[in-house]
């Protein structure tokens, strides 16, 4: 059920689609109204959660660091896994970003049967999957920036042309539609061949999977098979930039399943761990220096408590703690300590 509701999920949201771009009257609600809505959605939801993370006390440094702490001088640091220093902390976090570090390093526990034992061997195929999809997630992206663009800037052409290099087929296949949907199904398969992954995923781990290779699939569709004009859809995606919206005549029934898809996966975005995206700039284990040995930090929280001391609450219990052949400090009669001075006793039973 956890695997087969998110996918039934996104077939449903295909079937819509279909239906009501071909009965024709659900085409400004499908191309304007929906669209509008979900980036409304995606701004305000990553906008809230932005300032909640922010709003957030932190009033401990907590980066997780696996190297030497900066201490004494003689004693060399681990400037990256423990960075004590802002200007390596921004390295640790630009590398983090742009080439997924802590994956990189990443291992994973097999029990190997034959042997009876634990082994840590690292999970290289994980990251290269994700950085592979991210990376060709993006430039899809900015690929698309064509649609909303007239003329087509010159580093979108650029990027265009570099992507469709090989020049395999017509139109081009581009590397980083291959790339989106190998990466997607190499994290996909991994998911689902895994026992222990299996057992811990959830229906909101595999929704955006299917969500995203359903986009994927799509586009494919749209630009390789069904052959779909771009005039209109360029015409639409132009008047809906400039709050101009005009629904051109001529759009292909699938480019409506694909834009719902999107539009899906923005209202999804902003509540789901895919918030990553903008999570990682705010994490407190990333982005804090590790100057514990270097700054004393104290704790804003640190309110004045009232305390009671050792030595009041023996002058509060002597007698009773004599009786009981507990050792006191002083014995009783012996003057109060300074401590002790101007407490109020309690009654005694």
């Amino acid at each position: 059920m956890k695997i087969l509701v998110p996918l039934i999920a996104v077939l449903a949201l295909c079937a819509l689609a279909l239906l009501g771009a071909r009965s024709g009257g659900a085409a400004w609600l499908l191309g304007v109204a929906l669209p509008y809505l979900a980036v409304l959605t995606f701004l305000v939801g990553v906008v809230v959660k932005v300032l909640g993370w922010a709003r957030s006390p932190v009033p401990f440094r907590i980066p997780t660091t696996c190297g030497q702490q900066k201490a004494l001088d003689w004693i060399p640091s681990s400037k990256l896994e423990s960075p004590h220093s802002t200007l390596g902390v921004v390295a640790r976090m630009a590398l983090e970003i742009l080439f997924f570090r802590s994956l990189f390093r990443n291992t994973r526990m097999a029990v190997v049967a034959d042997k009876g034992k634990v082994v840590y061997d690292p999970s290289k195929w994980l990251w290269l999957g994700s950085l592979v999809f991210h990376y060709s997630m993006l430039l899809v992206v900015v690929r698309h920036l064509r649609l909303f663009t007239e003329p087509v800037p010159t580093l979108v052409l650029w990027l265009q042309g570099a992507d469709g290099f090989f020049q395999i087929g017509l139109p081009a296949v581009y590397l980083t539609t291959a790339g989106f949907l190998i990466g997607l199904g190499y994290l996909l398969w991994r998911r689902l061949s895994s026992a222990q992954l299996r057992y811990i995923s959830l229906a909101a781990d595999y929704f955006p999977l299917f969500l995203l290779i359903g986009i994927g699939t799509t586009g494919v569709l749209l630009r390789h098979f069904v052959k779909a004009d771009l005039e209109p859809i360029k015409r639409l995606a132009i008047s809906l930039l400039h709050l101009q919206p005009v629904v051109p005549a001529g759009i292909h029934v699938l480019f409506y399943m694909h834009l719902l898809l999107v539009s899906a996966l923005l209202v999804y975005l902003p509540f789901s761990k895919l918030m990553h995206l903008g999570g990682v700039f705010l994490s407190p284990t990333r982005n804090l220096a590790n100057n514990n040995r270097m700054v004393r930090h104290i704790n804003p929280w640190n309110h004045p408590v009232a305390v009671h001391t050792y030595e009041e609450y023996e002058d509060e219990f002597r007698d009773r703690m004599v009786a009981a052949d507990i050792p006191v400090e002083k014995q009783p009669g012996a003057a109060p300590s300074p401590a002790g001075e101007g407490a109020e006793p309690r009654p005694t039973e």
